[in-house]
């Protein structure tokens, strides 16, 4: 069976902080949810892969193409590092109060104490109502008595460098790094394929069972990066229409950002990766020129939907509906 463009039906997620401006996007929001926090686009983590949601694996799960396909689908490289299992994790969060102050570990510690991946990741901010921002890193050289007393006073914020982030900006995060979302923020996420989260503070808050949520802070001290001048970054971009603009280059993942008006052309043959398309803003269709298949080789893509382009798939063609933001996701080994 030929592969082709894959769209998939993304895992919607009810959270605490959760707004009600992605959940907008999508036709499947569960009746009883109260908000929509977060929408994994494409993910294989275990409980929560995406499905396909079009062409002839429509229901197959992510791994499900993984375990048939290999390195058609991902490239030689990704395979013979990863396996079937897919190195990369993509959503959208949308955040209308506080995420908790965390950190995630690398991927010695995770693999050894959570048999998985570790959690290096960056944020692609979306437009949001209100004044958004970012905590990442620290302002000063930290320690664990410090870090322990000002999270018992509730000061642990004031330690912490403030982004006020706008439409564009990206936060690179390494493992390691302390971070935190702030309110009315959304924005488009790429990272390792991972849902390992220690949380230091979480601003005394309750959950709907009437509990604070459990906080990992032995785990989240072992991980902790103290430096405040690490590799973490927010920096400002700007789109270059009908271009292209590298966001953020790094051993996990590469991203660009694609602004479209009029029809572009992509090829992918110097890859040895997968593609991944996010939408950001607008739509377009996605056309795999050299697929065996004419029935699949055309997908619509839409604003908060994601395309996964298999490695074996080479010449693509992007046709835009009116103006288009797509992020262009890849691994380079």
């Amino acid at each position: 069976m030929a592969l082709y463009p894959f769209k998939f039906k993304p895992q919607l997620f009810h959270k605490l902080w959760g707004g009600h401006t992605i959940e907008q996007w999508y036709d499947h929001v569960p009746a009883d949810y109260e908000n929509v926090g977060e929408a994994w686009v494409i993910s294989d983590i275990d409980k929560y892969p995406t499905e396909v949601a079009n062409g002839s694996h429509k229901g197959d799960s992510l791994q499900d193409l993984l375990e048939v396909y290999m390195d058609e689908l991902v490239g030689e490289k990704v395979y013979d590092v990863f396996g079937d299992h897919f190195p990369l994790l993509m959503k959208f969060i949308d955040a209308t109060d506080d995420l908790s102050i965390q950190v995630h570990p690398g991927d010695d510690f995770a693999l050894e104490n959570e048999h998985c991946l570790g959690k290096t990741e960056m944020w692609y901010v979306m437009p949001a109502n209100g004044a958004s921002s970012i905590y990442l890193g620290w302002k000063q050289q930290m320690n664990t008595s410090l870090i322990h007393a000002a999270i018992a006073d509730g000061s642990l914020a004031d330690y912490l460098r403030e982004y006020k982030v706008h439409e564009g900006d990206v936060a690179f995060i390494p493992a390691g790094t302390i971070h935190a979302m702030r309110k009315d923020t959304i924005v488009a996420e790429i990272q390792e394929n991972s849902d390992i989260t220690y949380r230091l503070y979480d601003y005394n808050r309750v959950g709907n069972d009437g509990k604070k949520r459990p906080l990992k802070l032995d785990k989240a001290l072992q991980v902790m990066d103290f430096d405040p001048e690490n590799e973490a970054s927010c920096t400002s971009t700007s789109p270059r229409i009908d271009g292209v603009v590298n966001l953020k280059q790094s051993p996990y993942f590469t991203t660009n950002l694609l602004t479209l008006t009029q029809t572009a052309q992509r090829d992918y043959a110097p890859l040895d990766s997968f593609v991944a398309y996010m939408c950001v803003e607008g739509a377009c269709t996605v056309t795999a020129l050299d697929c065996e298949t004419e029935e699949n080789k055309t997908v619509l893509l839409r604003l908060g939907e994601a395309v996964l382009i298999p490695a074996c798939l080479n010449d693509i063609l992007i046709e835009p509906q009116g103006h288009c933001k797509l992020l262009e996701i890849y691994v380079e080994l």
